[in-house]
Parts: structure tokens; C-alpha cells; sequence
């Protein structure tokens, strides 16, 4: 736990400054610039603009390592229970080594995470921000690092209803620059849903995709139009990006709404994830095929992968697409787990059409810069490399065409029915007058099990 506040001193008066320059900077030219909208809007580069985006996204290179999870339950999603005493945890690395006056606040959204229309006072009790005072330095590593951890909700803010939230993180009086944002949930629950996962229905795509075909019960909400009132939000191991919504019940009983759909409610099978192991640096693991070590840090080399895409299905143990830092070098994760720079490797054939990029939790499942992969053309292969922490990994290769948002993952990893996926079904409701989304039920599944 860090002690003092280091908030007035020069050297916090002059990395404040900067930040005070920049956002100042960035509001003159979201004012004056007549393209203000494809601005705000550009995700190319990931750093580039301090637009808040209602989604997880980090704002700053310094930002590494963000995990946001149950506080009792490690990879499990951000998702709490109203009025039950559960917990969240935020945890990040923060590159500089310094102790900066991190902030953070919450904004309540809608079911499609656009800001809902309540003021702050109308979903937070407490206070509308509070300063992350957990941190430590990083010790016995190449790469210096603060790590801040901050629960949620805090002792200051609080919110008191159910639904959408952005997690906000910015340095204390700046609050529209921000450093990183997360989405959060808060269920309470006032509905069921039944559901199940299969292969889908479709002929055609019966070998290649998964059906889920669920039915809510909504005893005790009054519901006056349920094609209106209720939202629904299909989600695959995790993502938003490719997130199903849209959905109308094709049938309505007593208190009951099918969704039994045959093609609007299926996603890819697609293939068991890669995975890789860094959490020792002193010999090589699991697909890694050399460590380097010079005094300025650490490059993992990784063996090279190939094409799934013609393969036939085999089980592999992963963990979706997600990772767990964890160091085998030290005795505490947070603090000695060491940075490397990780170097993935495709052979495939160059692609004209789109671009090819690391894809998965590690980098936020996001198609951003950071993990775009370019082409050497005399190895013949496509390499990308990325700054992280010790730990072990899941990921894929994902192809983005050009003019698309969402990637393929089944270009390079295949597509399977018999893969095994994580599904959550998020349930909204906005009851009669209301101002805001309500979470009323969540059903988590697993197509395996």
C-alpha cells in the first residue's frame, strides 16, 4: 500500500501540466475541426485521441496489464449481484514507475452502453469519484512499474441500481482525459431465462457453428410491450464486438418470451485457442523457442504457428481466450512479475484484401496497432510483437478485411461445432416512464458442459 500524496509537489505539478496541455489541445481541435465526428469516431490508432469510449479501452502506452474481474474468482467476468456484497477488482500497470494521483468515477449506460439519461446523484451514493490510493512498486525486475489495485465498489462511490457501467480511470483534475475505461455490470435479478447451446440447425451450417436457443421468464416485471421493453444481449467468450443483439421474442406465452431462432442466434464454432506460458523467464515452456536476456529486458520467441483452417477438430484445454499473470520467478505475481517483449510468428501467405492480427484478451479483442501483424517477406511469414507480462496465455489469429469491424477468426484457426465455447445472455429491462436500462437476468453458459 502506498503512504503520501505526492499531488503537490513540482514533479506531480508538472506531469499533471502535460496531461492539462493535452486534453486542452484536444478539445481546441475537436471545436475547430470541421471532421470533429470521423475524429472522435477513428479507431486506428489506439492512443491517439482522449474521446471517452463507452467500451474497454486504454488510453495510455504506459497502461499495461489491465485486469478486471470478480474479486473471489480469478477470469470470471465483471459482473456483480445489486445488494449482495460482491466485489470487483481492477488492477493495472502503470509503465512510468511513478505514483500519479489516479481517480476514478462511474457511469451508468444503456443496454447498447450509450450513457443512460440519469444524473450521477441518481445511481452513485457516496461521492461521484475517488482516488485508487492502492499501489506498490514493481522490485526485482528489468521493467520498473507502479501496480494500482482498486475495489469496486469503494468505500466513496456506490451505485445503487442495476444495469450498465463505465469504469473510468483519469488523473485527479482532469477527469476528461482519460487513462483507461471498463465495462461493469450490476444484476439484479427479477427474471430466468432457460437456455441451451447445440450445433446449429441449418444444414449447411451444422459442422461449422453453435446454436443458443433460450426462453425468459419474466414473472413479476410488467411488461406492456416485450418487443420494446426487453433487450436482449448474446455474448461468445467474452467479446462485444461481435455481440448479438436485436433479438425479438418469435413467441410470447404467460410470462414467457421464446427466442428459438435458427440463424440469428448462432456464432462460429471456431477452434480451440493457442496458448503459450511465460510464467518462467529462465527456460523455455510451453511453445516458446527461446528466451533472450540483455540488460535493457527480456524477448520471448515463440514457435512459429500455422494454419488451422483445413485441420481436423482436437480437444485442447484453454481458458477462452483470456490470461492469467502469474510469475514462477518470484513469490508475487503483482510486483515481480517481469515484462518481455513476446514475438509471434504465422507462416501464411501474404494477404492484399485485409490484415492478420494477434487477437484476444492480451490485447484487449481489439484489431488496433498495437497487435497488427506485418509481413517479412524474406522468412515468408507474419510477425507481430507485444509488451507482456509474465503469465499464461490463450490466442488467436484473427483476419481483418479491409472496410470491416468485425475480424474472422476462422481464416486462419478453422471452424468446428464440437469446440468448446463460453455464452453469456444478458437480459434488459425498461419498465414503463423509466429513464434507464435495468439488468434483470444473466445465464452463463458453456457449450461443453
Amino acid at each position: 500500500m502506498g503512504t503520501g500524496l505526492l499531488s503537490n509537489d513540482r514533479t506531480g505539478m508538472i506531469k499533471r501540466s502535460k496531461y492539462f496541455q493535452f486534453g486542452l489541445l484536444l478539445q481546441i481541435l475537436i471545436l475547430c475541426c470541421p471532421y470533429t465526428h470521423i475524429f472522435a469516431q477513428d479507431t486506428t490508432d489506439f492512443y491517439a485521441s482522449g474521446y471517452l469510449r463507452y467500451e474497454d479501452y486504454v488510453y495510455n502506452k504506459n497502461i499495461k496489464t489491465v485486469v478486471f474481474e470478480q474479486a473471489v474468482l480469478r477470469l470470471s467476468d465483471p459482473v456483480i449481484e445489486l445488494g449482495q456484497g460482491e466485489k470487483l477488482i481492477l488492477s493495472f500497470d502503470d509503465l512510468e514507475g511513478d505514483y500519479k494521483n489516479y481517480m476514478y468515477t462511474l457511469i451508468h449506460c444503456d443496454a447498447s452502453w450509450n450513457a443512460s439519461q440519469l444524473m450521477q446523484n441518481e445511481y452513485l451514493r457516496g461521492f461521484t469519484e475517488d482516488r485508487i490510493l492502492n499501489y506498490r512498486t514493481s522490485f526485482n525486475t528489468l521493467q520498473p512499474y507502479t501496480h494500482y489495485e482498486q475495489e469496486i465498489p469503494g468505500r466513496e462511490v456506490i451505485p445503487f441500481l442495476s444495469g450498465n457501467y463505465i469504469l473510468k480511470v483519469y488523473i485527479e483534475g482532469y477527469p476528461e482525459v482519460p487513462i483507461l475505461t471498463r465495462r461493469m455490470m450490476i444484476l439484479q435479478a427479477k427474471a430466468s431465462i432457460e437456455a441451451t447451446v447445440h450445433r446449429a440447425t441449418i444444414v449447411s451450417d451444422m459442422d461449422l457453428k453453435q446454436e443458443v436457443d433460450f426462453s425468459i421468464f419474466y414473472r413479476g416485471l410488467q411488461v406492456v410491450n416485450p418487443f420494446e421493453d426487453i433487450k436482449v444481449v448474446v455474448q461468445q467468450n467474452g467479446r462485444w464486438d461481435n455481440c448479438i443483439t436485436g433479438l425479438r421474442p418469435l413467441y410470447l406465452k404467460d410470462n414467457q418470451l421464446e427466442y428459438d431462432y435458427e440463424e440469428e442466434n448462432t456464432y462460429n464454432g471456431g477452434n480451440e485457442f493457442r496458448t503459450f506460458d511465460i510464467r518462467t523467464l529462465r527456460m523455455q515452456t510451453l511453445y516458446v523457442e527461446k528466451i533472450i536476456q540483455t540488460t535493457d529486458g527480456y524477448t520471448t520467441i515463440l514457435t512459429t504457428d500455422h494454419s488451422r483452417s483445413f485441420g481436423r477438430y482436437s480437444v485442447q484445454n484453454d481458458i477462452n481466450g483470456k490470461f492469467l499473470v502469474k510469475t514462477q520467478d518470484g513469490r508475487d505475481n503483482d510486483l515481480e512479475g517481469e515484462y518481455s517483449n513476446v514475438k509471434f510468428t504465422l507462416k501464411h501467405e501474404i494477404m492484399a484484401n485485409g490484415n492478420f492480427y494477434v487477437f484476444g484478451a492480451l490485447s484487449g479483442w481489439k484489431t488496433v496497432p498495437e497487435n497488427k501483424m506485418t509481413y517479412n517477406y524474406d522468412d515468408l511469414v507474419y510477425e507481430a510483437v507485444l509488451f507482456l507480462k509474465q503469465g499464461y496465455y490463450d490466442y488467436e489469429y484473427v483476419f481483418l478485411p479491409d472496410g470491416a469491424t468485425v475480424p474472422d477468426e476462422t481464416l486462419v484457426e478453422g471452424n468446428h461445432n464440437e469446440t468448446e465455447n463460453d455464452y453469456n445472455i444478458f437480459v434488459y429491462y425498461r419498465a414503463l416512464g423509466s429513464r434507464y436500462d435495468q439488468l434483470v437476468a444473466l445465464k452463463k453458459l458453456n457449450s461443453k458442459f
